[in-house]
């Protein structure tokens, strides 16, 4: 079984607590049902499937480790939603809210001397969730956004163990990179023993390198750098780690953590983002952490890590883990994948003072758990106004809130950009994102150039089946629309698959013909319950995107057609058999790339062929500039009256993008006919 908690490591002394326990609604007297923890009571992974349960209680006994004697006992919840309360042996040691939030309680005392132990656990899950923290999942009374929630996940849903530890021990471990990205500095803080705290000393060691730095611990805290020689940068590449092993011995004896990071800096210079002085284009895609038996945990840690090599097989550099507080295991996968990371809290529902407050409780623990993640570069926090009453800009209270919560991250963590409010109506941000969906091909292209060029600073966006608003960039006054990074951090329409898979193609070509876009994020990398929007569905099977390849959609370097296409298999409506297609370069590499277009011929919808086809003429472009466009000129095959022509750029004899579009010369039907 995996150590929970990757990012700081007491594996060396840990008991887990996973599994069966006694289980019992509130209304219930008798433990008579098993629950399989870490699952929510709502899934078939739990045993239990029992929905809109407003409390529950779980009880389990154990043992603990003899080899932990003289040590102090303490129990670790990773997530538990939404509010619980625990005891030991009846004794209560620890009262928790937030669902998305470890925490922890020291046991030692509450132990009896020999024997088992028992833990009993009461789970408050309450059914209104509106200002609770609570992310996709539904509520009663529905939230405004009810639409595209999910069914709840209530009750202990990350792993429960035990870990013994020393009177005086290591309660947290911050490494960072140094501004020069040739160090480690590193912030521990010690709690324990009062007496003991100052005379403690703290040994960090350089895993594989020999290097050992030895701290003195000051009011509970041990700050140093360690230098490394050499330094091999962390990037989606080269996803290189470095380990710290912190030995802390104080009168109370020795405790032991492990912790990583990598050496990488995000920058925002400008209207880009940088990585590692590089700079970056983000090719993203939204995964919000469900799955069909098991709900918002994980099956198994395979599951966690298939997902990420499911969306970088798609092309995508980057996954926005949306509206929660995922398994620390997948920002761990990340990292040693080197897939990148736009980490989110949990929204509310609706606004009052409650509902920030639970708000803003999860950006300390979210920063103290996971920011030690080279692959985590942007923090999000807001998401379309959920939970402020999709009214920033009516209201200085919500945009003081949106400001407050940026405030809040930066002081935290001021070394990755974050975001206030995803999607528009922006108060204090920095980058420019913003979520647009659009059916028409036509409209969207018009739209986005509209947004970048400056022409328009609002768009349409749908909060209901027949209410449509136009939401501004900027909710309040003060905030930039211009100087920083745009991105498009949802988009993505087509009721079927083959209309996903053709708006996919069609709309990320227009986000690549602009050079000022610093990226995008694509909705959504698999269907989740109702809502059927994703390349892969609820399984993560892939569907029929009727020959569209998301990697080529998504690579460093693809083609833009100067074409807005009418509807699937109509991209190109041609009055012969003859036809001429503009083709750009959009090149996001290191180096400028060139070579000569090539042509093939399938059916419409057909897959790539293996042959590239027809050498045509020469193309290049520079790094991050599109291209000036080259005249393709192709024939449809004798007797074809339709056909997808399929466009190659072959540099150095490899094929480096890809792209189609479908053509149909309308020969024996007349347009409008409705016969």
């Amino acid at each position: 079984m995996e150590y929970p908690r990757p990012h700081f490591d007491r594996s060396h002394s840990w008991s887990s607590l996973n599994g069966d326990w006694g289980f019992r609604a509130g209304t219930e007297q008798d433990y008579d049902r098993t629950i399989t923890v870490p699952f929510a009571w709502e899934t078939p992974a739990s045993g239990i499937e029992a929905h809109w349960l407003p409390e529950a209680w779980y009880r389990r006994t154990f043992t603990v480790p003899a080899g932990w004697a003289g040590q102090r006992v303490v129990i670790q919840f990773g997530a538990v939603h939404h509010e619980a309360t625990v005891w030991v042996n009846d004794v209560e040691v620890a009262g928790h809210r937030g669902g998305y939030t470890p925490f922890e309680a020291d046991i030692t005392d509450a132990l009896r001397s020999e024997g088992d132990q028992e833990v009993v656990v009461r789970v408050s899950a309450p059914l209104d969730k509106r200002e609770l923290a609570h992310g996709k999942q539904r509520s009663i009374p529905r939230d405004d956004f009810d639409g595209v929630c999910f069914t709840p996940s209530s009750g202990i849903w990350q792993s429960v163990w035990l870990e013994a530890r020393p009177a005086t021990y290591l309660a947290g471990l911050k490494l960072r990179p140094s501004d020069g990205l040739d160090a480690i500095e590193v912030e521990a803080r010690v709690s324990g023993t009062a007496e003991h705290l100052d005379g403690a000393t703290l040994v960090l060691s350089l895993r594989g390198t020999g290097l050992s730095v030895e701290v003195p611990v000051v009011n509970g805290l041990a700050e140093t750098v360690i230098p490394v020689a050499e330094p091999r940068l962390w990037s989606p590449g080269d996803p290189h780690l470095y380990h710290v092993d912190a030995t802390l011995t104080s009168a109370d004896g020795t405790d032991t953590v492990a912790a990583y990071t990598g050496l990488r800096r995000i920058e925002v210079i400008g209207e880009d983002l940088y990585l590692n002085g590089s700079r970056l284009f983000v090719r993203g895609v939204l995964d919000q952490g469900y799955w069909p038996l098991t709900g918002i945990t994980p099956p198994d840690d395979a599951a966690l890590r298939r997902d990420i090599e499911l969306a970088a097989k798609a092309g995508y550099n980057l996954v926005r883990k949306h509206l929660k507080l995922e398994d620390p295991r997948f920002v761990h996968h990340a990292d040693v994948l080197g897939m990148l990371v736009w980490a989110e809290p949990a929204a509310t529902g609706r606004f009052s003072a409650d509902s920030v407050a639970a708000f803003e409780e999860q950006i300390a623990p979210m920063v103290e758990r996971d920011g030690n993640s080279p692959a985590i570069i942007i923090w999000g926090l807001y998401n379309e106004e959920w939970g402020l009453d999709w009214d920033i800009p009516g209201d200085p209270a919500k945009q003081a809130a949106a400001a407050r919560a940026y405030d809040l991250l930066k002081a935290l963590d001021p070394s990755r950009p974050a975001v206030d409010n995803s999607g528009w109506t922006h108060v204090k941000t920095d980058l420019l994102d913003w979520h647009y969906y659009d059916e028409s091909a036509a409209s969207w292209g018009r739209t986005v150039a509209a947004l970048l060029n400056g022409e328009q600073d609002d768009f349409p966006v749908k909060l209901g089946p027949d209410f449509v608003v136009r939401k501004k960039l900027a909710g309040a006054p003060g905030q930039p629309l211009r100087g920083l990074p745009n991105l498009n951090s949802e988009y993505g329409t087509g009721f079927t698959s083959v209309e996903r898979g053709w708006q996919l193609r069609w709309q990320t070509q227009e986000l690549r013909r602009h050079d000022r876009v610093a990226g995008y994020v694509y909705t959504e990398l698999y269907d989740i319950e109702h809502e059927s929007a994703g390349l892969l569905d609820f399984e993560r099977r892939a569907k029929d995107l009727a020959g569209v390849d998301p990697a080529d959609v998504n690579a460093t370097t693809t083609l833009v057609l100067d074409v807005v296409p009418v509807a699937p298999g109509r991209d190109l409506l041609s009055e012969s058999r003859e036809v001429s297609v503009p083709v750009r370069v959009s090149h996001h590499g290191g180096e400028p790339v060139n070579g000569h277009l090539h042509t093939a011929w399938t059916p419409v919808f057909g897959p790539a062929p293996a042959s590239p086809g027809v050498q045509g003429p020469w193309i290049e472009a520079k790094p991050f500039l599109l291209s000036t466009a080259t005249e393709v000129r192709a024939e449809l095959p004798d007797g074809w009256t339709s056909g997808r022509l399929h466009l190659a750029l072959v540099s150095d004899g490899a094929v480096v993008a890809r792209s189609a579009v479908d053509v149909d010369t309308f020969t024996g039907f007349v347009i409008g006919d409705n016969r």
